[in-house]
C-alpha cells in the first residue's frame, strides 16, 4: 500500500512542480525526494516508486502533446536522434529520463531517512 501511495503521491506532485513556472525542470526530483521521506520504503521499492511515478507522468504527458500535434515535432526530434524517427521511441526515452531522475532521488531521500534514524 505505501508503494502505490508513494508512486501516485510522486506522481501528483511533480505535475504540480512542473505547473509552477520557477520551478526548474529539475523540481520533481525534490518532490521525489521529500515524497521518499515522508513515505518510508525500503530504497529499492523508493527507487521503484519514484520510477515508475515520473515515467508513467513524463511518458504520458509526452504522448499527450504527441497527440495534440499529431506527432509533427517528437517526428522531428526523433529524426534528429538516433531513434530512426520513431515517436514511441522518443516517448519511451524521455519517461525513461525522467524516471531515473526520479528514481534517484527517491531512493537518495530514502537513505537520507534511514541515516535520521540511526541518531
Amino acid at each position: 500500500m505505501k508503494f502505490l501511495v508513494a508512486t501516485i503521491l510522486t506522481a501528483i506532485l511533480a505535475f504540480i512542480a512542473g505547473l509552477l513556472s520557477f520551478s526548474p525542470w529539475w523540481g520533481f526530483a525534490v518532490t521525489s525526494l521529500l515524497v521518499a521521506v515522508l513515505v518510508h520504503q525500503k530504497a529499492g521499492k523508493a527507487f521503484l516508486a519514484g520510477f515508475l511515478g515520473l515515467q508513467l507522468l513524463w511518458a504520458g504527458l509526452a504522448w499527450w502533446v504527441d497527440m495534440k500535434n499529431n506527432g509533427v515535432l517528437s517526428e522531428k526530434i526523433a529524426n534528429v536522434l538516433p531513434l530512426g524517427g520513431n515517436t514511441i521511441y522518443l516517448i519511451m526515452a524521455t519517461g525513461f529520463v525522467g524516471g531515473l531522475v526520479a528514481g534517484l532521488a527517491a531512493m537518495s531521500g530514502s537513505f537520507l531517512r534511514s541515516a535520521k534514524s540511526i541518531r
